[in-house]
């Protein structure tokens, strides 16, 4: 099932999507030599925004939390990928803990966390499950409405270690992004590898820190093919110290906005785009779409009502947001019958091994996705996005359209690299 691009065949992304094409050869060879230099996290996802004139990643994820949603027939993809990844890491390994979200009770979501203990079993591993929530003190079955069973336990520390009671492994899987804090038991775990790093949970981890790091991927990158790097990059400024109770910080906010809008206009003159530009006004840590308002005039940030700054002051966890990333907004004209659709990308070491369509019926091409309402279409992608045919001569082929995603994908995978590179602990 291809989505509706309104530009498909005549926009000028199918000029950004064939310069991709020809270039295939050269592209792989680039990024190969970049893994080399700065090795991938264990997985990441990617939420991506295609304008027709623009393809950009508008967030990236180092905790993916929608395995599920994945074609099936892409488990083959998932199960070679994580074999690589844990090769590299623990090529001995017999073993491994998972330990997830603490939502016990979000059955996609732990529909999710099946999915991801599916593919590290096939990869050779017993995995047990580990959980931080208080409320798992002795092995909790949880029943799926699949008829699978998940065993939860409660996690345990030997040493500069920790695993499960008979299971310490030599690494443990993340799929927590630790909001509220990373907690004692996973600190300072010397001994084992923790895959994220720690320093990745949004307790440390800011989208800022990021996005200057794929600003750096993207410029290299569209040097190295000849295009202007602002078609796949999105502008940003930053913001501390804000308060969206007391109105502290409103002037940042204002001239950041300004000065985003600002580019933003220029580059729409500069390619003769006739959309009104807008930014996304976002909390520098945390995700599920919280603390998220788009913004297509500065004077709409000093004219927050209370409802809205309720709803900019707090993120998962009830976290208060204090640091604001002010992002340029990048339309999406993809839609799946007929509601506004992005793609998102998902990724385990260097490998794209997947990707769905997040689509929300009731918000437009310039508004956030990720939010109430939304749903999936698993089976959007038909094809991998890494395999196109450069000589076919139907560039619409989903081969060709979905590659263009798989290299901006893994834009943003590499970006994270960097990050977690520039983040580390010394």
């Amino acid at each position: 099932m291809v989505p509706h691009l309104t530009t498909a065949l005549t926009g000028p992304l199918l000029d950004l999507e064939q310069r991709f094409l020809e270039n295939c050869a050269q592209i792989e060879h680039w990024l190969r030599c970049q893994w080399q230099e700065h090795p991938p996290p264990f997985y990441t996802s990617c939420d991506l925004r295609n304008s027709g004139f623009k393809l950009a990643p508008v967030d990236t994820n180092l905790f993916p939390g929608g395995f599920n949603n994945l074609n099936p027939a892409f488990l083959p993809l998932c199960v070679q990928a994580a074999m690589s990844a844990i090769e590299k890491i623990c090529p001995q390994a017999k073993s491994i803990v998972l330990i997830p979200e603490n939502h016990t009770r979000n059955q996609f979501y732990l529909q999710n966390v099946a999915r991801l203990a599916q593919i590290l079993r096939m990869t050779g591993l017993e995995v047990r499950i580990g959980s931080l929530s208080p409320e798992i003190n002795v092995p909790t079955p949880i029943d799926l409405p699949n008829g699978e069973t998940l065993l939860l336990e409660p996690l345990v520390r030997n040493g500069n270690r920790v695993g499960v009671e008979g299971c310490i492994p030599c690494a443990i899987l993340l799929n927590n992004d630790l909001s509220a804090g990373i907690p004692t038991i996973l600190q300072n775990l010397d001994e084992q590898f923790v895959l994220p790093p720690v320093h990745a949970a949004w307790a440390v981890r800011r989208k800022s820190k990021h996005f200057a790091a794929y600003d750096q991927v993207a410029n290299d990158f569209a040097q190295a093919i000849g295009i202007d790097p602002w078609r796949i990059n999105p502008a940003f400024g930053v913001c501390r110290s804000v308060n969206f109770q007391e109105r502290q910080g409103e002037e940042c906010l204002k001239a950041n906005v300004d000065a985003v809008l600002e580019k933003v206009r220029n580059k729409y003159r500069e390619h003769g785009i006739d959309e009104t530009p807008y930014v996304v006004v976002k909390a520098d840590a945390g995700t599920y779409g919280m603390g998220v308002m788009t913004v297509k005039d500065a004077s709409e940030i000093t004219g927050l009502n209370r409802r809205q700054r309720n709803k900019m002051s707090v993120v998962k966890e009830g976290l208060e947001v204090s640091e604001v990333l002010i992002q340029e907004g990048v339309h999406s004209f993809e839609t799946v019958g007929g509601a506004v659709a992005e793609p998102v990308i998902y990724m385990i070491d260097r490998y794209v091994v997947g990707g769905f369509y997040r689509v929300h019926t009731n918000r437009g091409k310039d508004e956030n996705l990720n939010a109430p309402g939304m749903h999936f279409e698993p089976l959007a992608f038909t094809t991998g996005c890494n395999l196109p045919d450069a000589c076919c001569c139907n560039p619409d082929a989903p081969p060709n359209r979905f590659y263009a995603y798989g290299v901006v994908g893994r834009l943003a995978c590499l970006a994270a690299a960097l990050e977690l590179e520039s983040t580390a602990p010394k």
